[in-house]
């Protein structure tokens, strides 16, 4: 109530002070000063000659401090200081609400900051981040602010406009995602780097203060790092800050692995060749009595908090060995199924034991088992036993998959090194390619790659009929994703199985031609 009653004043105070301000206010003052002369003498001029500045500097604070703004963002080229920042966002915040006009408050976090600044120099990370300050702020209009927030996370606040609904913000997110993470060359060493963010609408705001607008895109912004890299979410009053469920969760994630809550979905992949089902990927799903359908990035941490991935592993090995006896038993040809494996997991010197005793528990031949491994662990892989372990899974006769390939730093030589069999194309690449030429020249040079040393390719993340047909014009061999089925629990697979088998006989061959 106060704060709408100030909103009103402050309407109120501008709209007097864009009258006094105007020019026709302003040709009125030389015969104002000069009646009050003639009519009152000295005295009463010397009283006006005081009073108009005062109430002129009165007026202008109405419309807020341009000035000292500016001033905050000189020798930073441009960027708003935290605090200078939160006051531009009230200030933006009642301007949205006296006009009815729209806004958007947007965060932006530099992902593993750490890691970079430990492998490339606290000298170079700081060029990363003046870069891709000077990035944000070229890409907008001269009336939008960005701000620093620390020093990992940069915020941007857009000037109102009348039409700004929430494709358009996803897209403007999009966009300065996009020139965040364009590399960045520096002596010669060209850096890579992954942002995530979240926006917050003014309409979506939490209350009508710019802080709490900023809190609420800083909470959207934490919801996307969950489900990084390169996350994009927008705010919306379920959000929750991921560390008020922590310490429930890690009391209740033991309890639900062991009573089935927790338990694999199963999402297929298909051949861009084909079309015939090439494999399905276990998903971790957790169905929460209460809070309904958990993703990993929900619960994984407090798994790793209870010391339970090497449980959630063994369950999902066991349950996705299952689903493929299943198959075989209805007569349905899934050549072969996608496990996750973590390094904590891989680290094991159990291992090999354990797989290849589910392997014969099952009845299943080695090939049938795809080892899914994170291109960051690859890439770093400092323990030896994660190196021998990997290795070992291929003599064994499985099938290594480099996920996420594209977000983290893995060598042709580390490709060599663990014999990976497939890279999964990161989503980030596959997003708008039929619409991007960048983005499918980046997938031509990573399938030519590919092509040359004999490494099957897999787009994750395929959620239009556009993407997937560039994908497979381009010469990609399976394709993953929303646009071809949604992860299902597995008493679901063996209809959709079905249903995708007898469409098949109903289309006309489509051959995915090589780029």
């Amino acid at each position: 109530m106060a704060r709408s009653l100030q909103a009103t004043v402050l309407q109120l105070g501008r709209r007097i002070s864009t009258i006094m301000t105007g020019p026709p206010a302003l040709a009125f003052l030389p015969a104002l000063c000069l009646s009050t002369y003639w009519f009152g003498g000295e005295e009463a001029l010397l009283i006006c000659a005081i009073a108009i500045p005062l109430t002129y500097l009165f007026l202008g604070s109405l419309h807020g401090s341009p000035s000292q703004l500016l001033l905050a963002r000189e020798g930073v080229r441009g960027l708003l200081q935290p605090s200078a920042f939160k006051d531009l966002a009230d200030q933006v915040f009642l301007k949205a609400v006296e006009t009815g006009w729209k806004s958007a408050v947007f965060s932006f976090e530099i992902e593993d900051f750490t890691e970079l600044q430990n492998r490339f120099g606290k000298a170079a990370a700081d060029q990363v981040r003046m870069q891709i300050s000077e990035r944000l702020i070229s890409a907008l209009r001269d009336k939008d602010s960005v701000g620093v927030i620390d020093d990992v996370t940069f915020a941007v606040c857009l000037d109102p406009v009348r039409h700004l609904d929430l494709e358009l913000c996803i897209q403007m997110a999009a966009r300065l995602q996009r020139a965040s993470e364009d590399p960045i060359s520096i002596d010669g060493t060209v850096i890579y780097v992954s942002v995530s963010v979240g926006f917050c609408q003014n309409s979506r705001s939490p209350s009508n203060t710019g802080e709490d607008w900023l809190g609420a895109a800083q909470t959207a912004l934490k919801e996307a790092l969950r489900h990084g890299p390169s996350g994009i979410r927008a705010y919306t009053d379920r959000m929750i800050p991921p560390t008020a469920h922590s310490v429930a969760l890690i009391d209740e994630v033991a309890q639900a692995l062991e009573n089935g809550q927790i338990m694999p979905w199963f999402q297929p992949q298909i051949s861009t060749e084909t079309g015939q089902i090439s494999g399905f990927e276990a998903l971790a799903r957790w169905s929460h009595p209460t809070r309904g359908m958990l993703l990993p990035s929900d619960f994984l941490p407090a798994l790793e908090q209870a010391e339970l991935t090497e449980r959630l592993a063994e369950m999902m090995m066991y349950h996705a060995f299952a689903a493929v006896q299943s198959w075989d038993a209805a007569g349905l040809h899934v050549p072969q199924i996608g496990v996750n494996f973590a390094g904590s997991e891989l680290s094991n010197p159990l291992l090999i034991k354990k797989v290849s005793w589910e392997l014969d528990r099952f009845d299943l031949t080695a090939d049938r088992l795809a080892i899914e491994v994170l291109e960051t662990v690859v890439a770093s892989a400092p323990d030896d036993m994660i190196t021998r372990n990997i290795n070992a899974l291929g003599d064994l006769g499985c099938r290594i998959d480099l996920d996420d390939f594209g977000t983290g730093h893995a060598s042709i030589t580390s490709i060599r090194r663990f014999g990976v069999n497939r890279i999964k194309i990161d989503r980030s690449f596959v997003l708008r390619a039929d619409r991007d030429p960048e983005q499918q020249r980046m997938i031509s040079a990573i399938l030519t790659m590919a092509e040359r040393l004999g490494v099957e390719t897999l787009a994750e993340g395929v959620e239009t009929v556009g993407e997937h047909v560039i994908l497979a014009q381009l010469g990609c061999d399976h394709v993953q994703g929303f646009g071809i089925a949604h992860p299902m629990p597995v008493d679901q697979t063996i209809t959709w199985i079905k249903a995708h088998n007898a469409k098949l006989h109903d289309v006309p061959r489509i051959m995915g031609g090589k780029a």
